[in-house]
């Protein structure tokens, strides 16, 4: 019960750091901005390999865009206001790399976010995850973007 609770105190401090403002590149107009924090470690997760996917019309998922974390945990430049638009989307963040880099032998083969985006107009979306090697939690912050 004691770890749950600090999990979830670590990823509130990580959704406020969202809201403060973006760190390292300052790309704040990014419709789609990736975050990743290291439980264990205590620390952003450098170097994760991030991959989007798109959902197509025939249900299929094709990969939409592809990077790794910063030394920040953070992902920025993905895509573009033109190209981000309605549809349902998936995030991958391959944990199992980023543990076994590390040393430790995680459970996960990878954690994933599926959800719709621009449903009720064009917005931007942080997605942040808190990893541990057994356990992973995602939320998203999705505001309104300022021109």
């Amino acid at each position: 019960m004691a770890s749950h609770r600090l999990l979830l105190l670590c990823l509130a401090g990580l959704v406020f750091v969202s809201e403060a403002g973006t760190v390292g590149t300052g790309e704040s107009k990014c419709p789609l901005m990736i975050k990743v924090l290291d439980a264990v470690q205590g620390s952003p997760a450098v170097n994760v390999p991030v991959r989007v996917f798109k959902k197509a019309a025939d249900q299929t998922w094709e990969l939409f865009a592809d990077g790794k974390t910063s030394e920040f945990g953070e992902l920025h430049g993905l895509t573009t206001d033109e190209n981000f638009v309605e549809g349902v989307y998936k995030v991958e963040l391959d944990t199992k790399s980023y543990w076994k880099e590390i040393g430790i032998s995680p459970f996960h083969e990878y954690a994933e976010a599926v959800f719709t985006a621009n449903d009720s107009g064009h917005r931007h979306y942080t997605i942040t995850a808190l990893l541990s090697p057994y356990s992973y939690s995602t939320t998203a912050i999705v505001s309104n973007p300022s021109h």
